[in-house]
C-alpha cells in the first residue's frame, strides 16, 4: 500500500521551494528507503518540472484568462517514490524538442534555456511526459535500488 502525499499550490515561483520542501521531507520518509544523495536529485527534477508547469500555466492563463493550480502529488512505496506535476496549460510534444550540442561544444554556451527536461531525465529512474489538450503531467520515478549500465548500485544507507 502506497502512502501519497498531494499539494496544490498557484502557478507561482515562489511555490518552488515549498513544493521541493514536502516531496523531500515525503521522500525521506522511511518507507521508501531512498539515500539522501537521490532525494537531492528528486528535489533538483522537481524544481524543473515544477517550473515547467508554472511557466505552462502562466501562458496559458495569458491566452484564456483561466488561473489553475499546479498539482504535486507523492507516491511512497517500498523501495520507491513516485512525483507527479499536472499543470492546465497548453501542453507540448516531447519529442518534438530540440537536440542541444555536447556539453564539450563551445556553441552549447549559447542555450541558456531548454536544460529542464535533458536534467530531469538524466536525475530520474523513471521520467513520462503525457501531454494532453488540458494541460501536461509529468510522472518521475526514483527507486531505492538503482540499476544503471551494467552496475547495479544499492543508495540505501546501510
Amino acid at each position: 500500500m502506497a502512502d501519497v502525499v498531494e499539494l496544490e499550490v498557484p502557478a507561482r515561483p515562489d511555490y518552488l521551494a515549498l513544493a521541493r520542501l514536502i516531496v523531500a521531507a515525503a521522500a525521506a520518509n522511511e518507507s521508501s528507503a531512498v539515500s539522501e544523495d537521490r532525494i537531492d536529485d528528486l528535489r533538483l527534477a522537481v524544481s524543473e518540472a515544477c517550473t515547467n508547469a508554472i511557466e505552462a500555466q502562466q501562458r496559458a492563463t495569458e491566452l484564456t484568462g483561466r488561473e489553475a493550480n499546479i498539482l504535486i502529488r507523492c507516491r511512497l512505496s517500498e523501495g520507491l517514490v513516485e512525483v507527479e506535476i499536472h499543470d492546465h496549460g497548453v501542453g507540448f510534444d516531447p519529442t518534438g524538442l530540440a537536440a542541444h550540442p555536447p556539453v564539450t561544444d563551445p556553441a552549447r554556451l549559447d542555450h541558456e534555456r531548454g536544460l529542464g527536461i535533458p536534467l530531469i531525465r538524466l536525475l530520474t529512474d523513471e521520467v513520462d511526459f503525457e501531454p494532453s489538450s488540458d494541460g501536461t503531467v509529468v510522472r518521475m520515478v526514483i527507486y531505492a535500488h538503482t540499476v544503471r549500465g551494467n552496475v547495479s548500485v544499492l543508495t540505501t544507507d546501510d
